[in-house]
């Protein structure tokens, strides 16, 4: 006969602080890239470029596609495919967040690419359109245009590879 179930045999309780915490750290990186957009738009004239460094410009340009500007001449369809896409990620996350808000790195990346959805979401249901500004380039090669909301994406997609990677499976 087994002994008494220890506080390690059942899941950990979400803890209603941590999971502020996440949503808080979600909303300050949303309010970066905001105001990043934001100060683009108005000072930074649609199409242009700004040389920064020899390979590093602002520009102010749209995508409608998604990541890398896949999709972007698809003629409009896929806006409101990619706009109902990071609702129902988002949504997705939310619910993670609050289940897991014990796991440090895990929430951190979800909570990077949860800000990274809604901040590409406003624009696309705002403007139609992703703003992106960040151009860099190398022997006249251009990497697409991209903003704080993408960065933000690819740093909470890769903390959940290492994070999954680093974990001990059975």
């Amino acid at each position: 006969m087994a002994g008494a179930p220890n506080e390690s045999d059942f899941p950990r309780a979400p803890r209603a602080g941590r999971f502020a915490l996440w949503l808080t750290t979600a909303l300050a990186v949303l309010g970066l890239d905001a105001l990043s957009k934001a100060l683009i738009v108005k000072l930074v004239p649609w199409g242009a470029a700004i040389t920064v460094t020899p390979f590093f410009n602002i520009v102010h340009v749209g995508n409608t596609g998604s990541a890398f500007s896949m999709l972007a001449g698809a003629g409009g369809w896929q806006i409101g495919l990619f706009a109902a896409l990071a609702a129902v990620v988002s949504c997705v996350i939310v619910v993670l967040l609050w289940r897991f808000n014990h796991r440090t790195v895990f929430s951190l990346a979800l909570s990077l690419v949860l800000a990274g959805a809604v901040g590409n979401l406003i624009d696309r249901v705002t403007l139609g359109f992703v703003v992106d500004f960040l151009d860099f380039h190398a022997f006249g090669l251009h990497w697409p245009a991209f903003n704080v909301a993408d960065i933000a994406i690819c740093c909470g997609a890769a903390l959940v590879v290492w994070d999954e990677w680093r974990r001990p499976h059975s």
